[in-house]
């Protein structure tokens, strides 16, 4: 469904939306519009993600000089799988209406035990293993000797990851680096 909220063409991929989700996302258009904070609150099962998610993104497609980026934080690993579901629809749904123009990047990202990429890390047993064995190779000290001494081990990942710099950019679309924390950066 694609409707209007003033200056804002938004993107809802649901056939019907509730009184709520459209009040709700009025006022968090008018926060936007005012660079000002807001708090809105909703019963449980009343589509406050899908809104939130809807009006946001929306807004940023319809504003693409405006540099509005978003973090959403969850509590859980299931609120985070469905967060990225919600948006992976919406995403869809927009680009279907939009095609390329419909532009966004958005990362679900993790703990070091979900997104560590290195073979001899996650060989440890646990996730706090996973965790130590991970700063060990990563903390600032450990890389500032390894730069001294190559003979001090460092994650060659990482130092290729850091060396790549902005090269190193994902193009649009919507990415779960594993589950844990869901972060949302959206970019027009």
């Amino acid at each position: 469904m694609k409707f209007e909220i003033e200056d804002v063409t938004v993107y809802f991929p649901y056939d019907n939306i509730y009184p709520e989700q459209y009040s709700y996302m009025v006022e968090l258009k008018r926060a936007l519009d005012a660079k000002g904070h807001c708090l809105l609150e909703m019963p449980t099962g009343t589509g406050k993600t899908i809104a939130l998610l809807s009006l946001i993104t929306s807004y940023v497609l319809s504003k693409p000089n405006s540099p509005l980026k978003l973090l959403y934080c969850t509590r859980t690993v299931h609120e985070m799988e469905k967060t990225l579901a919600e948006l992976r629809l919406l995403h869809d749904y927009q680009l279907q209406h939009l095609g390329p123009a419909a532009r966004i990047l958005a990362l679900g990202l993790s703990s070091r035990k979900n997104l560590c990429v290195n073979s001899r890390v996650l060989a440890a047993e646990n996730r706090d293993s996973v965790d130590a064995g991970c700063r060990k190779l990563t903390a600032s000290w450990v890389r500032a000797l390894a730069a001294e001494n190559p003979a001090v081990p460092s994650c060659e990942f990482f130092e290729q990851y850091e060396r790549a710099g902005s090269s190193a950019v994902l193009p649009p679309g919507v990415y779960t680096l594993q589950v844990g924390v869901l972060v949302l950066v959206l970019v027009a």
